[in-house]
């Protein structure tokens, strides 16, 4: 039987770059222009595009795509393109809040203007420390201050004179004691003693204890009077320091106050500034001694020393963001986003056991640098913590930044925490990650949906087309350029297109994963260097690639040396009955590699159907049930459309012990089967892959070169002997990017490739046997493989019903019940018209 007309030709088993390289006009890398655009993209980027623009609530963007699609990089090379036009935004800082330390209040400035109002704040307090430290410590405040106080004083000798002079007139003196003043008996122009006063006669004493409680209580009055000049003085000495100190100290503020004239919460801090100055001269009067002594000593003036947490510390400014620097719009990348990270963090210090803190303290998150620009996060390690993803949705739900300490909900004690005022948030937050994250996030948090309206979805792979292989080129030029790496020839450039394409397995398509492409370049510029060679040479290319194999292959080697030593058993030559070599695929992070697998089968009689051993045994996946449930279907309606299906059989894959996934062996099953049940030898020197549908039609797999090259490498080992091959599904034909040296192999006629779109064209190239058609009547040739099938089940049929009649009238009387149609439920009997027969 000629089966050459499903082999496939060696010039489409793999697309070579080389015509349109040689099109495109240079002879190496050196010759080309940067590649600064995105390529491949257009659809991610017009909704990146869309999104930026777009300036309603909630359109912040997902970018997603398979890793190493460069989603990063394209992120953020194109915003930064974008971000130069846009306006640069504020500074940010946090001061004090006079009313409400625990509430510290934030103020928006100009661009590059936090930080010059810090410095301004600063030299404002030092001179305001300066100016009081001289203003106190003159001649004229000493003497204003004494004179004060002399006069308050003369005040007050008068009083306690007038009231001397009245407790005189009544019989009494004032005694000054130990304990203070006193009144004493007036007798005579002095003061009696105890003895005195009880030689007095006690007619005289009954009248002085009479009289003593009114005058007492009349020099208590007085008293009083004496006690306000005390107050007096000391209001009047305050009055006397908030005069000098608000003389001293009311044109520093000046200037600032006109320059920030225009900026409302400047102008309250700076008041509150002046006034709590004011209200605390004591204690900044006490801190300005040390310069005082200094100038007594007669040394330098030197600006006094602030010490650690010193009250002047509440004047300074905390400079949350600066954007000095920044030229337009902010684009932050935030590696490590966690909830502090993100919103920003308050910190604290130790003091007597406690933890403490202040507006000083508080540090920005990566939305305080990102505001009024954007903002680029990875969405898997968002996720990693447990309240950056609750800490991000609610600043963007609230467009505000509040800083909330989360481990104060958690805390066994107590501490100092602030409430700062939230700064409002203008930004556009743009999550990178892979698809199935997206799904999830879409499916399970309903607030995702609302906030994040835009998709950025990234192409894993685009057109073969001249530009894209031209923008191939333009990469790797830009990549030695960047990375100062030796360029590359025309015939590298197309090994590296290749590669791209074997990366999709497509030989239409290009991967867009631009991340595997740099580290081939990167290699081969290696393997360039090692070999002397000024540019990359298409060998170089191969090494490079060749070794990144040969680092990963280990396992792979393994299996086919277990295969050639007979400890897994694969037969590559020969014929067998109910054997046929499945072709599988095993993924070990970046490297997947073809396994040969032996499927085999064994008939007995009976009519229990398929029994698969993997999945009675449960080492099946559902796809592959699902496989399986698919072939008995197709076997039961190709062949027992008017006859029984006497058939029991029982299917397994030789020699595997993980659970088998997938139904691109479903087609190997079934001619296993077919061969089992017709007794037909398979070749085993032929090896086989794919799905097939109810309709037999064998239908494309994946990883289609990799199982066609586990095959090879398993004959090549053991020898090719120009019978061997593997037969794909016609539809993975241009899925095929094939290693050179097994192109070669097909081309010299060692080896084939088999393309089929049928169970029957399949079966004819495994068994050199015709399928067989149906004629008129609907019969098959009988020397065809489906004739001899159903001869098979036709023998079956008579075994069964000639062994065991009983069984066999049993089972069709059940078939019968079953198949009758049911009755309603019980319902009221009717007795048949007369003249009718019941049975």
């Amino acid at each position: 039987m000629d089966v050459s007309r499903y082999e496939v030709p060696p010039e489409q088993l793999r697309r070579s770059c080389i015509p349109a390289l040689e099109a495109a006009g240079f002879s190496s890398t050196a010759e080309l222009e940067r590649l600064d655009a995105i390529i491949g993209q257009d659809r991610a980027t017009r909704a990146i595009e869309f999104g930026i623009d777009i300036p309603s609530y909630g359109y912040h963007i997902f970018a997603m795509g398979p890793a190493g699609a460069g989603k990063m990089t394209t992120v953020q090379r194109f915003l930064e393109q974008r971000a130069g036009a846009r306006p640069t935004p504020p500074d940010w800082c946090y001061v004090n809040n006079f009313a409400n330390p625990d509430r510290p209040e934030a103020i928006e400035l100009p661009p590059g203007k936090a930080t010059v109002f810090r410095k301004q704040m600063e030299d404002l307090v030092q001179r305001i420390q300066e100016s009081i430290a001289r203003s106190f410590s003159g001649e004229q405040y000493e003497e204003h201050r004494s004179q004060l106080i002399r006069e308050i004083e003369d005040r007050k000798r008068k009083a306690l004179e007038e009231i001397n002079e009245y407790a005189n007139s009544q019989g009494f003196a004032l005694v000054a004691t130990p304990s203070g003043l006193m009144v004493g008996v007036y007798e005579n122009g002095k003061v009696l003693s105890q003895e005195e006063y009880q030689a007095l006669p006690e007619e005289r004493r009954r009248e002085l204890e009479a009289a003593q409680p009114a005058v007492q209580a009349e020099m208590e009055r007085r008293f009083r009077k004496v006690r306000a000049l005390d107050d007096e003085a000391r209001t009047r000495l305050q009055n006397l320091d908030k005069e000098i100190a608000d003389f001293a100290i009311r044109h520093l503020f000046e200037p600032l106050k006109q320059e920030y004239a225009n900026i409302h919460d400047a102008q309250v801090f700076l008041d509150g500034v002046y006034r709590d100055v004011l209200e605390n001269l004591a204690l900044f009067r006490a801190l300005a001694q040390p310069s005082e002594a200094s100038r007594e000593e007669g040394g330098d003036p030197q600006p006094p020393t602030r010490p650690p947490q010193s009250p002047y510390d509440r004047y300074r400014v905390n400079v949350l963001v600066d954007n000095s620097q920044t030229k337009g719009a902010p684009v932050i990348v935030e590696s490590n986003p966690t909830c502090r990270t993100l919103v920003g963090r308050i910190e604290y210090r130790a003091e007597f056991g406690t933890l403490v803190t202040d507006f000083s303290m508080i540090k920005a998150g990566a939305l305080h640098r990102a505001n009024g620009g954007y903002l680029v996060v990875e969405a898997r390690k968002l996720l990693q913590d447990p309240f950056a993803w609750d800490c991000l949705k609610r600043a963007l739900r609230d467009r505000k930044i509040s800083i909330h300490e989360i481990a104060q909900q958690f805390a066994l004690l107590s501490t100092t925490s602030l409430e700062p005022e939230p700064i409002p948030l203008d930004v556009k937050v743009v999550l990178t990650g892979e698809p199935h994250i997206y799904y999830m996030l879409f499916d399970l948090d309903p607030e995702f949906a609302k906030l994040f309206k835009v998709k950025a979805d990234f192409a894993e792979e685009m057109d073969w087309a001249e530009d894209s292989v031209l923008n191939y080129a333009r990469f790797i030029a830009t990549r030695c350029a960047d990375e100062g790496l030796p360029h590359f020839t025309r015939d590298a450039v197309a090994k590296v297109v290749e590669h791209g394409a074997r990366l999709v397995e497509d030989q239409h398509k290009l991967s867009t994963r631009f991340a595997f492409i740099a580290d081939v370049v990167s290699e081969a510029a290696y393997w360039a260097r090692l070999r002397g060679h000024d540019l990359v040479q298409a060998e170089d290319v191969q090494r490079a690639l060749d070794e990144k194999r040969y680092r990963s292959s280990q396992v792979e080697e393994r299996i086919r040396e277990a295969i050639l030593a007979d400890t897994i058993l694969i037969t590559t030559d020969g014929v067998k009955v109910g054997q046929v070599n499945g072709l599988s695929v095993l993924f070990l992070g970046d490297y997947a590699f073809g396994r040969p697998t032996r499927i085999s089968c064994q008939t007995m009689l009976g009519r229990e159907g398929v029994m698969n051993i993997d999945r009675e045994s449960k080492l099946s996946g559902n796809i592959h049930d699902k496989g399986l449930l698919i072939l008995e279907r197709y076997v039961a309606a190709k062949y027992a459309q008017d006859r029984p299906l006497s058939l029991a059989a029982s299917i397994c894959f030789e020699q595997t012990y993980t659970e088998v996934e997938g139904d691109s062996a479903s087609a190997a099953e079934l001619y296993v089967l077919i061969s089992a049940v017709t007794g037909i030898p398979i070749k085993q020197g032929i090896a086989v892959t794919g799905s097939v549908n109810q309709y037999g039609e064998i239908q494309p797999i994946g990883a289609v070169n990799e199982k066609i090259e586990g095959f090879f490498d398993v004959c090549k080992a053991r020898g090719l002997t120009g019978e061997q091959g593997v037969i794909i599904p016609s539809r993975n034909v241009r899925h095929l990017m094939l290693r050179e040296d097994v192109v070669q192999a097909v081309r010299e006629g060692q080896f084939h490739i088999w393309a089929v779109s049928t169970v029957d064209e399949g079966i004819a190239i495994l068994t050199g046997v015709e399928a067989g058609e149906r004629d008129e009547k609907g019969e098959y040739p009988p020397d065809s493989v489906n004739g001899r099938f159903l001869a098979k089940m036709e023998e079956n049929e008579r075994l069964m019903r000639r062994r065991w009649p009983v069984e066999a009238k049993a089972l069709n009387w059940f078939q019968r019940m079953f198949n009758r149609e049911k009755k309603p439920a019980k319902a009221e009997e009717k007795k048949p018209p007369e003249g009718e027969k019941t049975e």
